[in-house]
């Protein structure tokens, strides 16, 4: 393999190695011998934990997308979670995924990821998350790293920020209602994506449809899946919201 991880002409499949855990099982191999192995299934290679006095916080999060429960080591972490779980595009999400290991000239250096994503199109994409006051110069070099090894086995990387704030306010709001049985019933999401194919308020667009009490969590769901449309940035979500739905051009007037 490392015969044929040459043959490519990118000397990075054999200067890094992969480290991760797969059926309980220790595995590293080199760059060019591992790339390929399904990431958003295996477990991750640190556990999460949080300890009193500790600049962290760790925590499990529920992901609609997966199904299961995802481990992140911050909130602002958290937050990313939480935007991958809500991207139409994204199919699956590991973190934690394996150890990224290689030499720098002086020493050993590794570097664990925060997540591993897999894209609609079958895409990989690697997501590390620091917001940029909290560089410091081995974060960068390690992220540097992590690009230089995704780039040579064609994975995307991002460095994920901080969020827009009242973004990621009202974003949050709306993962209270992500999980499906919040669609239900059907004639409720019917009728709501009729009643605001012509922009209204929140509150009387909810009104149009039935008792609000059972029409606001569907109303939320669909704007957590993006089906219904409010201006996220703009403020945070009120009774007066404007909302349309998907496909629609936003009422000026």
């Amino acid at each position: 393999m490392e015969a044929l991880s040459r043959a490519y002409g990118d000397e990075a499949l054999t200067a890094f190695e992969l480290d991760f855990l797969s059926n309980g099982e220790r595995h590293k191999h080199a760059l060019g011998a591992s790339w390929q192995v399904p990431f958003e299934a295996v477990e991750p290679v640190r556990p999460f934990r949080w300890d009193k006095g500790t600049p962290g916080f760790a925590g499990w999060y529920y992901s609609a997308t997966v199904r299961d429960h995802v481990g992140y080591e911050s909130w602002l972490e958290r937050d990313r979670l939480i935007l991958l779980d809500r991207d139409p595009q994204v199919r699956a999400i590991s973190s934690q995924p394996f150890w990224l290991h290689w030499h720098d000239g002086e020493r050993r250096r590794r570097h664990a990821p925060d997540y591993f994503v897999r894209l609609a199109t079958g895409q990989a994409r690697i997501v590390d998350v620091r917001a940029e006051d909290d560089m410091d110069e081995g974060t960068r070099e390690a992220f540097a790293a992590t690009q230089r090894a995704c780039s040579a086995v064609g994975w995307e990387f991002e460095w994920a920020g901080r969020p827009e704030p009242i973004f990621m306010a009202n974003v949050r709001w709306l993962a209270r209602y992500r999980r499906a049985r919040c669609g239900r019933p059907g004639a409720v999401v019917g009728r709501l994506l009729e009643v605001f194919s012509q922009p209204k308020s929140l509150w009387d667009g909810a009104a149009l449809v039935g008792d609000r009490i059972q029409v606001l969590p569907v109303l939320f769901h669909l704007l957590w899946l993006g089906k219904l449309k409010a201006d996220l940035s703009g403020g945070l979500l009120e009774t007066g919201s404007l909302v349309w739905a998907e496909g629609r051009r936003q009422w000026a007037g």
